[in-house]
Protein backbone atom coordinates (compact mmCIF):
# COMPACT_ATOMS: atom_id res chain seq x y z
CA UNK A 1 0.00 0.00 0.00
CA UNK A 2 1.80 3.52 -1.17
CA UNK A 3 2.36 6.05 1.66
CA UNK A 4 -0.18 8.86 1.54
CA UNK A 5 1.44 12.06 0.24
CA UNK A 6 1.65 15.33 2.00
CA UNK A 7 0.94 18.73 0.54
CA UNK A 8 1.11 22.45 1.60
CA UNK A 9 -0.61 24.98 0.25
CA UNK A 10 0.09 28.60 1.23
CA UNK A 11 -3.20 31.37 1.02
CA UNK A 12 -5.58 28.26 1.15
CA UNK A 13 -8.43 29.02 3.37
CA UNK A 14 -10.33 31.00 0.23
CA UNK A 15 -10.06 30.92 -3.64
CA UNK A 16 -7.97 29.40 -5.70
CA UNK A 17 -5.64 27.81 -2.48
CA UNK A 18 -8.91 26.50 -1.34
CA UNK A 19 -9.73 24.73 -4.33
CA UNK A 20 -6.15 23.59 -4.97
CA UNK A 21 -5.93 21.82 -1.17
CA UNK A 22 -9.83 20.50 -2.10
CA UNK A 23 -8.29 19.19 -5.75
CA UNK A 24 -5.25 17.55 -4.08
CA UNK A 25 -7.71 16.47 -1.43
CA UNK A 26 -9.18 14.42 -3.88
CA UNK A 27 -6.50 12.81 -5.54
CA UNK A 28 -5.75 11.38 -1.73
CA UNK A 29 -2.77 13.84 -0.41
CA UNK A 30 -3.15 14.98 2.91
CA UNK A 31 -3.37 18.50 2.91
CA UNK A 32 -1.76 21.28 5.06
CA UNK A 33 -3.81 24.57 4.70
CA UNK A 34 -1.67 27.28 5.30
CA UNK A 35 -3.40 30.76 6.19
CA UNK A 36 -2.62 33.55 8.46
CA UNK A 37 -5.84 34.55 9.62
CA UNK A 38 -6.44 31.86 11.94
CA UNK A 39 -10.21 31.85 12.45
CA UNK A 40 -10.60 31.50 8.40
CA UNK A 41 -7.77 28.90 8.86
CA UNK A 42 -10.46 27.21 11.00
CA UNK A 43 -13.31 27.41 9.00
CA UNK A 44 -11.88 25.86 5.64
CA UNK A 45 -9.68 22.93 6.99
CA UNK A 46 -13.19 22.17 9.13
CA UNK A 47 -15.02 22.95 5.69
CA UNK A 48 -12.26 20.42 3.56
CA UNK A 49 -12.67 17.86 6.21
CA UNK A 50 -16.64 18.01 5.80
CA UNK A 51 -15.43 17.56 2.28
CA UNK A 52 -14.07 14.28 3.14
CA UNK A 53 -10.30 15.84 2.78
CA UNK A 54 -7.63 14.94 5.14
CA UNK A 55 -6.47 18.48 5.74
CA UNK A 56 -4.68 20.16 9.11
CA UNK A 57 -3.98 23.58 9.84
CA UNK A 58 -0.44 25.17 9.27
CA UNK A 59 -0.89 29.01 10.60
CA UNK A 60 1.45 30.72 8.34
CA UNK A 61 2.51 34.35 7.61
CA UNK A 62 4.59 34.25 4.29
CA UNK A 63 5.98 37.45 5.21
CA UNK A 64 7.37 36.19 8.85
CA UNK A 65 10.64 34.43 9.56
CA UNK A 66 9.18 32.92 12.62
CA UNK A 67 5.96 31.89 11.50
CA UNK A 68 7.29 30.19 8.25
CA UNK A 69 9.68 28.34 10.79
CA UNK A 70 6.64 27.74 12.97
CA UNK A 71 5.19 26.20 9.99
CA UNK A 72 8.07 24.14 9.12
CA UNK A 73 8.46 22.61 12.43
CA UNK A 74 4.68 21.90 12.55
CA UNK A 75 4.51 19.71 9.24
CA UNK A 76 7.66 17.92 10.62
CA UNK A 77 5.47 16.74 13.57
CA UNK A 78 2.48 16.03 11.89
CA UNK A 79 3.97 14.37 8.65
CA UNK A 80 7.85 14.46 8.83
CA UNK A 81 8.20 14.93 5.51
CA UNK A 82 6.49 17.11 2.71
CA UNK A 83 5.70 16.20 -1.43
CA UNK A 84 4.18 19.06 -2.61
CA UNK A 85 4.65 22.52 -2.05
CA UNK A 86 2.21 25.31 -3.72
CA UNK A 87 2.93 28.79 -3.10
CA UNK A 88 -0.05 30.47 -3.88
CA UNK A 89 -0.22 32.60 -1.09
CA UNK A 90 -0.38 36.59 -3.14
CA UNK A 91 -1.38 40.11 -2.96
CA UNK A 92 -1.87 42.34 -5.43
CA UNK A 93 -1.27 45.73 -3.67
CA UNK A 94 -2.63 49.37 -3.34
CA UNK A 95 -3.99 50.44 -7.24
CA UNK A 96 -6.08 53.36 -8.13
CA UNK A 97 -9.35 53.90 -10.12
CA UNK A 98 -9.51 50.59 -12.65
CA UNK A 99 -7.11 48.69 -10.71
CA UNK A 100 -4.27 50.81 -12.12
CA UNK A 101 -0.58 50.76 -10.69
CA UNK A 102 0.69 54.02 -12.65
CA UNK A 103 4.33 53.55 -13.15
CA UNK A 104 4.74 56.91 -13.04
CA UNK A 105 3.02 57.90 -9.63
CA UNK A 106 4.21 54.46 -8.00
CA UNK A 107 4.27 54.35 -4.21
CA UNK A 108 7.62 52.75 -3.53
CA UNK A 109 6.20 51.16 -0.42
CA UNK A 110 3.46 49.62 -2.49
CA UNK A 111 5.99 47.85 -4.70
CA UNK A 112 8.11 46.72 -1.39
CA UNK A 113 4.75 44.91 0.52
CA UNK A 114 4.16 43.53 -2.88
CA UNK A 115 7.50 41.77 -3.04
CA UNK A 116 7.75 41.12 0.38
CA UNK A 117 4.70 38.84 -0.67
CA UNK A 118 4.94 37.76 -3.86
CA UNK A 119 8.55 36.89 -4.34
CA UNK A 120 10.63 37.19 -0.86
CA UNK A 121 7.54 35.24 1.11
CA UNK A 122 7.94 32.36 -1.92
CA UNK A 123 11.22 31.88 -1.09
CA UNK A 124 11.34 32.34 1.86
CA UNK A 125 8.89 29.25 2.66
CA UNK A 126 10.92 27.34 -0.21
CA UNK A 127 13.73 26.73 1.99
CA UNK A 128 12.31 26.39 5.39
CA UNK A 129 10.31 23.71 3.89
CA UNK A 130 13.47 21.97 1.35
CA UNK A 131 14.77 19.88 4.08
CA UNK A 132 11.05 18.29 4.20
CA UNK A 133 11.17 18.05 0.60
CA UNK A 134 14.28 16.34 -0.38
CA UNK A 135 12.85 13.31 2.33
CA UNK A 136 9.88 12.61 -0.35
CA UNK A 137 10.58 10.66 -3.17
CA UNK A 138 8.97 12.64 -5.63
CA UNK A 139 8.46 16.37 -4.31
CA UNK A 140 7.10 19.03 -6.83
CA UNK A 141 6.87 22.92 -6.13
CA UNK A 142 4.37 25.16 -7.86
CA UNK A 143 4.81 28.78 -7.46
CA UNK A 144 1.19 29.93 -8.40
CA UNK A 145 2.08 33.15 -11.00
CA UNK A 146 -0.21 34.87 -13.05
CA UNK A 147 -0.42 35.65 -17.15
CA UNK A 148 0.64 39.23 -16.60
CA UNK A 149 4.13 37.86 -15.68
CA UNK A 150 5.05 37.00 -19.34
CA UNK A 151 7.25 39.88 -20.53
CA UNK A 152 6.43 38.71 -24.60
CA UNK A 153 2.41 39.43 -23.71
CA UNK A 154 3.05 42.50 -21.77
CA UNK A 155 5.13 43.85 -24.65
CA UNK A 156 2.68 42.89 -27.75
CA UNK A 157 0.05 45.62 -28.40
CA UNK A 158 -2.21 43.10 -29.92
CA UNK A 159 -2.86 41.06 -26.73
CA UNK A 160 -5.63 42.49 -24.28
CA UNK A 161 -3.49 41.95 -20.86
CA UNK A 162 -5.76 44.31 -18.52
CA UNK A 163 -4.60 46.86 -16.60
CA UNK A 164 -1.45 48.30 -16.37
CA UNK A 165 -0.35 46.99 -12.87
CA UNK A 166 3.48 48.10 -12.14
CA UNK A 167 3.63 46.62 -8.64
CA UNK A 168 1.91 43.06 -9.05
CA UNK A 169 3.07 42.25 -12.90
CA UNK A 170 6.76 42.84 -12.35
CA UNK A 171 6.56 40.76 -8.63
CA UNK A 172 5.39 37.84 -10.81
CA UNK A 173 7.64 37.97 -13.52
CA UNK A 174 10.05 37.82 -10.78
CA UNK A 175 8.48 35.55 -8.77
CA UNK A 176 9.17 33.38 -12.45
CA UNK A 177 12.89 34.46 -12.63
CA UNK A 178 13.56 33.16 -9.22
CA UNK A 179 11.68 29.71 -10.12
CA UNK A 180 14.06 29.48 -12.83
CA UNK A 181 16.86 29.76 -10.74
CA UNK A 182 15.58 26.99 -8.53
CA UNK A 183 14.92 24.95 -11.10
CA UNK A 184 18.92 25.27 -12.24
CA UNK A 185 19.90 24.59 -8.49
CA UNK A 186 17.93 21.70 -8.07
CA UNK A 187 19.03 19.73 -11.59
CA UNK A 188 20.17 16.44 -11.32
CA UNK A 189 17.86 15.95 -8.11
CA UNK A 190 14.18 14.79 -7.85
CA UNK A 191 12.78 18.16 -6.98
CA UNK A 192 10.54 20.28 -10.05
CA UNK A 193 9.01 23.29 -9.45
CA UNK A 194 7.11 25.25 -12.38
CA UNK A 195 5.54 27.92 -12.22
CA UNK A 196 1.56 28.20 -13.03
CA UNK A 197 -1.03 30.65 -14.72
CA UNK A 198 -4.12 30.16 -13.63
CA UNK A 199 -6.32 32.70 -15.79
CA UNK A 200 -8.51 35.49 -14.41
CA UNK A 201 -10.14 33.99 -11.96
CA UNK A 202 -13.40 35.49 -10.39
CA UNK A 203 -12.69 35.87 -6.96
CA UNK A 204 -12.09 38.33 -4.08
CA UNK A 205 -8.88 39.55 -4.98
CA UNK A 206 -10.15 40.27 -8.78
CA UNK A 207 -13.31 41.87 -7.36
CA UNK A 208 -15.08 38.72 -8.47
CA UNK A 209 -14.55 39.34 -12.05
CA UNK A 210 -13.06 36.75 -14.60
CA UNK A 211 -14.87 34.33 -16.54
CA UNK A 212 -12.89 31.48 -14.80
CA UNK A 213 -13.79 29.58 -11.40
CA UNK A 214 -11.75 28.94 -8.82
CA UNK A 215 -12.06 25.30 -9.81
CA UNK A 216 -10.88 25.78 -12.89
CA UNK A 217 -7.94 28.31 -11.70
CA UNK A 218 -6.67 25.53 -9.60
CA UNK A 219 -6.61 22.64 -12.15
CA UNK A 220 -3.45 23.75 -13.35
CA UNK A 221 -1.35 23.89 -10.18
CA UNK A 222 -2.66 20.58 -9.20
CA UNK A 223 -1.54 19.20 -12.89
CA UNK A 224 1.77 20.75 -11.72
CA UNK A 225 1.65 19.19 -8.16
CA UNK A 226 1.22 15.43 -9.59
CA UNK A 227 3.44 15.67 -12.20
CA UNK A 228 5.25 12.59 -13.20
CA UNK A 229 8.88 12.08 -12.18
CA UNK A 230 9.99 12.76 -16.16
CA UNK A 231 7.91 15.92 -15.93
CA UNK A 232 9.02 19.38 -16.67
CA UNK A 233 10.67 21.71 -14.39
CA UNK A 234 11.89 25.15 -14.59
CA UNK A 235 8.55 26.46 -16.54
CA UNK A 236 5.49 28.35 -16.92
CA UNK A 237 2.53 26.71 -17.65
CA UNK A 238 -1.54 27.17 -18.16
CA UNK A 239 -4.04 25.27 -19.34
CA UNK A 240 -3.48 25.00 -23.32
CA UNK A 241 0.57 24.86 -22.46
CA UNK A 242 3.68 26.70 -21.75
CA UNK A 243 3.48 30.45 -21.50
CA UNK A 244 6.27 32.40 -23.46
CA UNK A 245 8.00 34.37 -21.24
Amino acid sequence: MSETKIALVTGANKGIGYEIATGLGALGYRVGVGARDEARLEAAVEKLRAAGVDAFGVPLEVTSDHSVTDAAGLIERQAGRLDVLVNNAGISGESGPGWVQDPTALDLDVVRTVVETNVLGVIRVTNAMLPLLRRSTSPRIVNVSSGVASLTRQADPNIEIGPIMAAYAPSKSYLNAITVQYARQFAGTDILINAACPGLVATDFTGFHGSRTPEQGAAIAIRLATLPDDGPTGSFFEDDGAIPW
